[in-house]
């Protein structure tokens, strides 16, 4: 009955990743949105780092990983994300439950090449701002600013193994996506009010490499370093722009306009992010436990997106530290099934490269989570890993919002004998 509901679930997930909106953050509103390198649940568990791999979980990541793979292995992942958003002298609570990925991989040769497939959101847009000052001459003016949308990635990946200790993988990101934004503007005791209504429909194709080099130091220890490059992402953007009036009694449109982007070169103006590179480094003893650290930077200075120019925001160099790790007390045991969970524990710092009125916008999060199994009898392999975080992004400073978070992620990943018919019942 369980394995039933499970594969149910997975199935509305796929009908439905790309119809989402995956942020409440007003700083969705800057660029792309919110740019989410999501990984699994498990790496997510251990500060986000990407170069752990194993042979029965998918590593969305690391293209290199799939060399590891044993069996077919299916994944999916839900998150609720609750946030506190306050401003110099105001506070403001909002929330957002979204799929965050939904992938399947699958060995060529067992534990030599293995392939996966799979979609997850690039980017996420969500906001809604609202604000305020007063003209000398024309009264209160008030400012309304929404944003939904957001960008996703199909991708397909493969990982082979070159030799004994080292791997190395190819992912190729399929990129698509429509963003939508409006302005509005009322000014006290004005009959009408005017509005600024904006679509970007965006597409790309990039690629991400890695590898992996993991020697045993000891009997017992393994080494395992990582290097990974995420290529520039040059995407194409077909705008449009419509701006008008509407009355502020009724809300109903008087004048609209669309304007000529042509003329302006703005029309199909492209979006260029930069390449990231990632180092990592880590130790552990198979099954039993780990602990890596990673480093990613990324050229941030050279973004380019014209059409999504914002007068107070420039960009710097963005750079990502994360330490994390899991320890399983014996994943072989039969008769305690508390030792056979996995825990898993990290901490994450990105400094996002975004300079708003002059502050950098950075993100700092603590993670924790444990690993499920199954059912360990008839399928030791087969988990749900249950997620948290609890973090901080943005400030108060210079009129700015301060985003304090706590996310969960519930993930599923599942092995080929979920789906294999029993011969006994």
């Amino acid at each position: 009955m369980i394995r039933k509901i499970i594969i149910a679930i997975v199935c509305c997930m796929a009908g439905t990743i790309y119809a989402q909106n995956g942020t409440v953050s007003p700083y969705s509103y800057f660029g792309l949105g919110d740019l989410r390198s999501i990984g699994s649940v498990e790496n997510q568990m251990m500060g986000g780092i990407s170069m752990y791999a194993d042979s029965i979980h998918i590593n969305l990541n690391n293209p290199a990983a799939y060399a590891n793979l044993r069996q077919t292995a299916y994944t999916a992942s839900l998150s609720r994300r609750e946030s506190t958003l306050k401003g110099a002298d105001s506070k403001q609570n909002s929330s957002v439950t979204s799929l965050d990925y939904l992938a399947i991989g699958f060995p060529i040769i067992d534990n030599k090449v293995g392939i996966g497939f799979g979609i997850k959101p690039f980017s996420s847009v969500g906001y809604e701002v609202e604000s305020s000052f007063t003209d000398p001459d024309a009264g209160l003016v008030t400012n309304k600013y929404t944003g939904e949308g957001g960008v996703n990635t199909v991708f397909f990946s493969v990982g082979g193994r070159i030799l004994q200790d080292l791997t190395v993988g190819v992912t190729t990101n399929f990129n698509f996506g429509s963003i939508e934004t409006n302005r509005v503007q009322d000014v006290e005791n004005v009959q009408f009010g005017t509005f600024d209504f904006r679509e970007s429909k965006v597409n790309s194709a990039n690629f991400k490499i890695s590898a992996n080099y993991t020697p045993m130091l000891t009997d017992k220890i393994r080494m395992n370093t990582y290097f990974g490059v995420e290529t520039q992402n040059n995407l194409s953007s077909d705008n449009t722009k419509t701006i008008g009036s509407f009355s502020s009694s009724t809300g109903q449109q008087i004048e609209t306009i669309d304007v000529d982007l042509d003329r302006l070169g703005l029309a199909s103006r492209g979006i260029t992010i930069p390449t990231t590179t990632t180092i990592g480094l880590g130790f552990g003893q198979d099954r039993k436990w780990f602990v890596g650290t990673e480093y990613s930077a990324q050229k941030l200075e050279d973004y380019t997106a014209p059409f999504f120019t914002v007068d107070n925001l420039t960009y710097e160099n963005s750079s990502r530290f994360a330490i994390g790790g899991f320890y399983t007390p014996d994943y072989t045991s039969f008769t305690d099934y508390y030792k056979r969970i996995t825990y898993r524990a990290g901490v994450k710092y990105i400094n996002s490269g975004m300079v708003v009125n002059n502050e950098d916008i950075t993100d700092f999060g603590i993670t924790f989570g444990v690993g499920l199994p199954l059912d360990a009898i008839n399928d030791p392999f087969s988990n749900i890993n249950i997620g948290f975080e609890i973090g901080k992004r943005g400030t108060t400073s210079a009129d700015l919002i301060q985003e304090n978070y706590f996310k969960i992620n519930l993930g599923i990943s599942l092995n080929s004998k979920w789906f294999n018919k029993r011969t006994i019942n």
